[in-house]
């Protein structure tokens, strides 16, 4: 009899195991992600293919995002290379085309992760440098929803995910343009979310806080690239101690939360902001 119990609660562990892998796998389905070539977009990247996605790869910097395909197939991935400005209208539209023929005709996930960041007062501004953050973190948002939607809408199933900011909700001197930009992503998820869900398409965004990547390590480099160990410990410190938990996020905390956003195990949220930012903003 006891043996019996213990192969009953044998089967119905490995029954629990089962269910809680589909629930996050990817296995069998395609996904685009934008800004793969470094940071939380190369994580993301290796996390998706680690859930069995065929992952999709896109980004200006062409030799960063061979190491990042390199990175995937290390993993067991299948990872397709389509260098991609996202500021360009036609060239997302290619993106979709390509992921289309290379994904076995179908887009499941549409992570729209790159990204870009120039500091500077409202006052000293330049018109270059507003275009440039707009034209990647905005417009290149929207080019990316648009081209995903329609592969969706067509497929009537999909899940779309974009990366906002804590920059996005809380003001901070000299993010103007790209606090500005994420604030229009977060808005631009919910209004994606509304008119896509008649199709089964849903949107989501997320919105780190300070995370250790190479946008946020120029803080601590020197011109030549060289890590200046203070500084970077001044800063560390400073952003630490603005969090409950002490300390500051790591692209796998992102990854996993756009895993959780681009599996089924979200099939139910839509038109939300996940905010793993270590408890620094609480809205």
């Amino acid at each position: 009899m006891i043996s019996g119990l213990r192969d009953a609660a044998s089967q119905t562990t490995r029954a629990v195991h089962g269910e809680l892998a589909a629930a996050f796998s990817l296995e069998g389905r395609t996904a685009v992600v934008t800004g793969s070539a470094t940071g939380i977009g190369r994580q993301t990247a290796i996390t998706f293919a680690l859930a069995g996605a065929t992952v999709v790869l896109a980004d200006r910097a062409e030799e960063a995002l061979a190491e990042t395909a390199a990175a995937v197939e290390a993993v067991g991935g299948t990872a397709l290379v389509v260098p991609t400005d996202v500021s360009s209208k036609e060239a997302v539209d290619d993106l979709a085309r390509a992921a289309v023929r290379g994904g076995g005709g179908r887009i499941d996930v549409w992570a729209n992760v790159a990204g870009i960041i120039r500091n500077g007062l409202v006052m000293d501004l330049t018109e270059a440098d507003l275009d440039a953050v707009l034209g990647v973190n905005l417009k290149g948002v929207i080019w990316g929803c648009a081209a995903a939607s329609r592969v969706m809408k067509a497929a009537k199933r999909g899940s779309i995910i974009n990366v906002a900011s804590a920059g996005g909700e809380m003001p901070a001197p000299t993010l103007a343009a790209y606090g500005t930009s994420k604030a229009g992503v977060i808005q631009l998820g919910r209004i994606v979310a509304t008119e896509m869900g008649p199709y089964g398409v849903r949107c989501n965004t997320v919105a780190p806080g300070f995370i250790d990547t190479p946008m946020t390590q120029r803080g601590w480099m020197d011109a030549d690239g060289v890590v200046d160990d203070a500084r970077r410990a001044a800063i560390v410190d400073v952003r630490s101690a603005q969090s409950p938990l002490a300390t500051i996020g790591t692209p796998h905390d992102i990854a996993y939360a756009m895993l959780y956003l681009a599996a089924d195990a979200s099939k139910f949220m839509t038109g939300e902001v996940l905010r793993p930012n270590g408890g620094v903003h609480m809205p």
